[in-house]
């Protein structure tokens, strides 16, 4: 890839592959946890009595604790060891799947669905800074695409577990098994994390400056706590304010935060210390073009399962196993994609990001022409499952691709708080985007029907992911002239 990536003294660790292995349980957990409490929700709604406020912060409360805790966590990782903070992030999602599948009301569940975001955000991050850590180059981009890959699966296997699980357990209590399912792969994962991983899992990891001269890192816990609370300001109303229309105020709030913290990382900069975040890594092109890409191109596409399941239960009654089926293709292709788009990164660079783009526009456009197609009575419905799957190849053609290139030429001490930076965007934009697009899609419902509807909310969506192909765009011509490695 560069030669930035395979210096630093590099040699292959021997057991990298099974670590790698580690990683992806882990992350498979923490993903298909986060579709298959969307199938949940109606049930949970029956067996606790819960409110849909108290609903929505199923969802809400796993979000903003996940979303706060990245490059904290990252951060930490980079100084403290990686793999400790793994388990403890694996420990702490396992125990609160348990407490989750046990709770008696809705204040229980919601509790304990916050501290599964506090396990995802621990976690979540060292899976990306460790797979720097163990890999380099050509082997980077393979183990970023088998990575995705197993985004992918979770997408699809999450609904149609979910779905399964409730109709054999029950309504009542088929929800409870969604989370108490996470409980054997979490203990699989603590074990063989344990038994793998480098010893010592904690303790401070040598750090050195591009001269070789040792580095003296800290935590910098007052930019953690700025940018956690900036974090949670700028999500805050995008994921609860529909009920609570007030809560806008903290938007804000929230950028007044952000631009404390760029002032407060500069000054601890400048007064010799090491910031959480040191902002010159945004001088780093291929970070900064694929951070920013990446945010939008999560702002778009992950309104489309939210927009499909509407359209498919709530426009044209089917049920939610059958909702789950018509992404079964696209997270097929996914996973394909990914994998694919992964060992062929280092030959291909960006143009297989942006032809992810073009699968993904094109399997869009393709939906929206079913749907109308649909509602004239000239096509089924279920012709989306071969739309879909155009967007689930872009969506392995960008994501894990688009990781190993944004992260090629960081350095290996920041593999961490990077990570947890580009995630932090994806989180951002998937709140944002979510909020905005079904918004417009529900905005035009009462004028029209579920045809023009789902329609809408595609063309904002393409337009969002067109924004994203201009970055990346940029990010060639960028690398053409030589401008980024």
């Amino acid at each position: 890839m560069t030669a930035s990536i395979v210096s630093e003294n590099y040699r292959p660790d021997p057991h990298r592959w099974r670590v790698l292995f580690v990683l992806v349980l882990a992350i498979f957990m923490s993903l298909i946890s986060v579709s298959i409490v969307n199938v949940a929700l109606p049930s949970i709604a029956s067996s606790l009595d819960a409110s849909q406020s108290e609903l929505q912060w199923v969802l809400s409360g796993y979000a903003l604790t996940f979303g706060v805790l990245l490059v904290a966590a990252g951060r930490a990782g980079d100084i403290y060891g990686r793999g400790a903070l793994f388990i403890t992030g694996v420990a702490v999602f396992t125990l609160s799947s348990i407490a989750s599948g046990f709770a008696t009301d809705a204040f229980w569940l919601n509790i304990a669905r916050a501290f599964q975001g506090i396990g995802s955000g621990l976690l979540s991050p060292q899976a990306l800074g460790l797979i720097q850590q163990y890999f380099r180059g050509a082997e980077r981009g393979r183990a970023f695409g088998i990575f995705g890959g197993a985004v992918g699966i979770s997408v699809a296997v999450g609904p149609l577990l979910g779905g399964l699980l409730i109709e054999a357990g029950g309504v009542e209590q088929g929800w409870r098994w969604t989370f108490f399912v996470n409980v054997p792969v979490g203990i699989a994962a603590i074990i063989l994390a344990w038994l793998w991983l480098p010893k010592p899992l904690l303790g401070r990891t040598p750090q050195f400056d591009p001269t070789g001269a040792p580095v003296r890192r800290d935590l910098d816990p007052i930019g953690a706590i700025l940018l956690g609370l900036a974090v949670f300001a700028v999500l805050l109303p995008f994921v609860e304010a529909e009920r609570h229309p007030i809560l806008w105020l903290s938007l804000p709030a929230g950028i007044g935060l952000t631009l404390l913290w760029l002032a407060w990382e500069r000054r601890y900069k400048r007064r010799g210390r090491s910031p959480m975040v040191d902002l010159a890594i945004f001088r780093t092109r291929s970070f900064a073009n694929g951070t920013l890409l990446i945010s939008l191109y999560f702002t778009g596409v992950t309104s489309v399962w939210v927009l499909v399941a509407l359209y498919m239960q709530d426009g044209l009654g089917h049920s939610a196993l059958e909702s789950g089926v018509v992404g079964l293709p696209s997270a097929v292709f996914s996973a394909l994609a990914a994998v694919w788009g992964g060992r062929n990164v280092t030959k291909f660079g960006r143009i297989v990001v942006i032809s992810g783009m073009y699968s993904a526009i094109a399997g869009l456009v393709l939906s929206i022409l079913v749907v109308f197609l649909h509602d004239a009575g000239l096509a089924s419905e279920w012709w989306l499952l071969l739309s879909l799957a155009f967007v689930g190849a872009g969506q392995g053609l960008v994501m894990s691709p688009n990781q190993a290139l944004t992260l090629a030429e960081v350095p290996l001490r920041y593999a961490g708080s990077s990570g947890g930076i580009m995630q932090t965007g994806q989180r951002i934009g998937t709140s944002v985007g979510i909020a905005v697009i079904t918004a417009l899609a529900f905005g035009v419902l009462p004028f029209t029907n579920w045809a023009v509807s789902f329609g809408v909310g595609f063309v904002a969506i393409i337009l969002v992911v067109v924004l994203a192909l201009l970055v990346a765009y940029a990010d060639l011509r960028q690398r053409t002239r030589g401008l980024v490695q």
